[in-house]
Order: structure tokens, then sequence, then C-alpha cells
């Protein structure tokens, strides 16, 4: 009976703790947005630059978080088999790059809140996708998801106004890459991450994309205005906005399942929205709130609807 009482108070403890986990974790993501828009507009650096940094700084520390936990072995058994190496390096040059230096490119050709709520139309794209490719008529919810992204999309773009455009052709256009490369990214290591884990799939995903991006921004070539605010600005984009915000996701998922998570990570786009106006200035009209809550509603209907597939099948909707 003790022993039942006692696991009763560690689970309701571990539950809360796992919340604060993640939401603290996404709205770091939130806030490392702004910050890089800071850097773009402020101290003119370049998207790419801060993309290779953020990567291969942020990869080999994980790396070496990695190391010291008890999956360390699994840091070098990824490149033992030929398949995982080279699932791995697609991973690393298309999923990670396509994920995180589009998303920059949208933060600087527009700002933190447009680019963030664009890339969250990414799962949306995995949804059409996995019906394409199943065959398979989408439900009465898929179909209602689909319009609402489409109509956030449709207030971010034009606040409302049918033949004017708001934002930039660019940061429209790599929002919407950046939502792609959000869905490769989301999807294509699925095999990977079930056998090494994420910490070690991910650390090693940054470091062949850091790498390969540095090719053509090289970290030593540094380009803008280098002082006390913009190296402060770097260092909280890749330790607070990419290791300890991954860190916080990851290690709530020992109190949260991962369907609670999803749900709790929509606090990323609010909070980019938030600080853009607070912080940055960033001027966000009715339309904007509007497209906001049309998009974040979208990735709930489309995760609660992964939380109850059965109930679907058993309405006739397939």
């Amino acid at each position: 009976m003790e022993l039942a009482r006692q696991t009763v108070k560690k689970s309701d403890f571990g539950r809360p703790l796992g919340m604060v986990r993640v939401l603290s974790g996404a709205m770091l993501w939130g806030i490392s947005g702004n910050a890089a828009q800071y850097l773009f507009d402020i101290h003119k650096i370049s998207a790419g630059w801060l993309t290779s940094v953020r990567m291969l700084t942020s990869g080999v520390l994980l790396l070496c978080i990695m190391q010291c936990g008890k999956d360390r072995r699994l840091i070098w058994d990824i490149w033992k088999s030929r398949q995982s190496a080279q699932s791995l390096l697609i991973f690393g040059l298309i999923g990670m790059i396509g994920a995180q230096y589009t998303y920059f490119e949208a933060v600087a050709a527009g700002n933190a809140a447009t680019a963030t709520l664009l890339q969250y139309l990414s799962p949306v794209l995995i949804m059409l996708y996995l019906t394409v490719r199943l065959r398979k008529k989408p439900s009465t919810v898929e179909i209602s998801a689909i319009f609402t992204a489409l109509l956030g999309v449709f207030f971010i773009a034009t606040k409302g106004q049918i033949h004017h455009l708001s934002i930039a052709p660019s940061a429209f256009f790599w929002g919407l890459m950046a939502a792609l490369g959000g869905a490769i990214y989301a999807t294509q290591p699925g095999e990977l991450l079930r056998k090494f884990g994420p910490g070690i799939v991910v650390g090693w995903g940054m470091v062949i994309g850091g790498a390969a991006m540095s090719c053509f921004y090289p970290p030593w070539r540094f380009h803008g205005q280098l002082t006390m605010q913009s190296v402060i600005g770097i260092v909280f984009v890749i330790v607070f906005g990419t290791l300890i915000a991954f860190y916080l996701y990851l290690s709530s998922l020992k109190y949260l399942q991962p369907i609670e998570t999803s749900l709790l990570g929509c606090a990323e786009p609010l909070s980019a929205a938030v600080v853009s106006v607070v912080w940055m200035g960033v001027p966000f009209t009715l339309f904007d709130w509007i497209g906001a809550v049309c998009i974040v509603g979208t990735v709930m209907m489309l995760t609660l609807l992964k939380k109850n597939p059965a109930k679907n099948r058993m309405s006739g909707e397939e």
C-alpha cells in the first residue's frame, strides 16, 4: 500500500514536471527564432553562416552529452551498418539542412513569427503525403485540417486582402520550404530513431548538415557586426535555442506521452508571435492572430486524430 502511494506521488509530480519541460523547450525554440531575427536585422549576420555554426556546435555538444550516457556505445554503432549510415547521411544533408537553413532564411526574409507559423504546416504536408502513398480517402477531420491550414496561410500572407500579398514573396517561399523541410525531418529517420534514439540521430544529423553547410558558409568567415550583443545572441541560439530546448523536449518524454508533447509543443509558434510583437516590434494584426490560431488548431486536430485512429475507422472515415 505504501509503495503504491509513493508511486502515485512520483507520477503526480512527474507529469507537471514533464509539462513544464516541454513548454519551456517549445518557448525557447520560439524565442530563438526572434534572437536569430535580431542577429539578421541588427547585426547583419547571414542565415547560412548562423545555420552552419548552430548545427556544427550543437551537434558536437549533443554527441558529447550522449557520450556520457548509457547509450554511448550506439554513437559509433550507427556507422557500422551501411543502411543506417546511408540513412543518416540523407537525414543530415536533406532533412536537417532542409529544416534548419530554410527556417533561418524565412526569418531573415520576413520575421520569426511568420516563419515559425508557416513551418508548422509540416504536419499537413505529412498527412497529404501519407494519404497519397497509402491511397486512402482523407477523413472529415483531415479535410477540415487542410482547409483550416490553408485559411491560416491566407490570413497570414494577405492580412485579409485578397489581391495583396502582405509579406515578402521570399519570406513566403522560404516559409513553405521550411514546412517541407520539417516534414522530411520528421518522417525520413523513423527507423534510425527507433534503433538509436533521437539524441544520437539528431546529434550526427546536425554535425553532417553543419559540415556540408560549412562548405558554402565557413564558420571562420564571419560577415556582420561582431559585438557583445551579437555574441550573446549567437550563444543563445546555439545553447538555449537548440541544445537546452532539445534536452527539455526529450526529457519530457519520460513523464508524458508523445501525443501530449506534440500538443504542448504548439507553444512554440505562439511564443514566437508574442516575442516578435513585444521585443522585435513586429506589427501583428487581427488577421495574423486568426491565421496563427488556424495553423495551431490544425496541428492540434491532426495530433488528436493520431491519438484516436480507431474512432475514425468506427465512424466510417477511412
